[in-house]
């Protein structure tokens, strides 16, 4: 049965499960999304993915910069919506709007609840070395991701998974799930189970001067931080006062013959191998500010990182 929805979303993972919800045959009666921010060199305002893509649907799109307005959340419940769809919206939904529909609202959240609530589930996960991520539609309440699970389903994360791969991955399935979930809601089946009290952790909003790399990590560690912030913020060391991002990165076993005591930071060879905590990891992709990511070999051309450098 189609259900007349408000959709709450900004960024590129939330465009997937608006989709499913209008290839479903839900009628979108009106999207939320953070208002145009500037982007570009030129700094013009430009809509948020979902903006742009409910415009082009025709469907009414309104950006608030907040909802705790009693008059936002009477123009909320005037729309008088069976339910309201949240995927990655990020404005917190007052009491009032949380009750503002005839069916509630429910989050696609991009992990496996209760662990990594929060704003960046993605980054957090693959940062922390965990074997898999997925997704949870769950039921909202005033709590942060405190709100009783409907639906969960997980995928693995390799060893070669970035945060880039691990979304791409995610936001399908979360917008499949959700469709299948919305079914079970209206058909007063779904099974909405609470979170356990174990096992909560917390995936803090991402800052770009967290994708510093510190040498002085073990290789594993670095690695897993590159991906974690591939393709962004990026994951970045500075030299010469340029900011240069890693985008790939191997970690290689202990130190060979003849490179025990290199200083963390060092370049040890002409592959860009670099010395590290209890190791070493070898710079595959990089890229400047303002250029294209470049195979070492290729960036090595164009930007000197000789033997012996000592990297900040």
């Amino acid at each position: 049965m189609a259900l007349d929805l408000v959709f709450m979303g900004t960024p590129d993972f939330a465009v997937p499960a608006l989709e499913a919800l209008l290839d479903a045959g839900h009628r979108v009666l009106c999207v939320y999304t953070q208002p145009p921010r500037p982007a570009g060199r030129g700094h013009r305002l430009t809509p948020s993915p979902v903006g742009a893509f409910a415009a082009a649907r025709g469907i009414p799109v309104r950006t608030p910069s907040s909802l705790k307005d009693p008059a936002a959340a009477q123009a909320f419940a005037a729309l008088q919506a069976d339910a309201a769809v949240v995927a990655a919206y990020g404005l917190i939904l007052p009491p009032a709007v949380l009750a503002g529909t005839r069916l509630g609202c429910f989050n696609v959240h991009a992990s496996l609840l209760p662990r990594w609530r929060g704003a960046a589930p993605i980054a957090h996960a693959i940062l922390a070395g965990d074997a898999e991520s997925g997704v949870s539609i769950m039921r909202m309440e005033a709590g942060l991701d405190t709100g009783p699970v409907l639906a969960m389903r997980a995928v693995a994360i390799g060893p070669e998974t970035d945060a880039g791969a691990l979304h791409d991955a995610l936001a399908p399935l979360g917008a499949a799930l959700l469709v299948e979930t919305l079914a079970k809601v209206e058909a007063g089946t779904a099974e909405a189970v609470p979170q356990p009290d174990q096992g909560v952790t917390y995936a803090a909003k991402i800052d770009k001067d967290q994708g510093r790399i510190d040498w002085r990590q073990d290789p594993a560690a670095i690695a897993r931080r590159i991906r974690a912030f591939t393709p962004s913020p990026g994951a970045w060391f500075e030299h010469g006062g340029i900011r240069i991002k890693v985008a790939q990165a191997l970690a290689l076993a202990a130190p060979g013959s003849g490179q025990d005591g290199a200083a963390p930071g060092t370049v040890l060879d002409d592959r860009l191998t670099i010395a590290c905590g209890g190791g070493r990891i070898r710079l595959l992709v990089l890229q400047r500010p303002g250029k294209a990511p470049l195979a070492a070999a290729d960036f090595l051309r164009g930007f000197s990182l000789p033997r012996g450098t000592v990297l900040g």
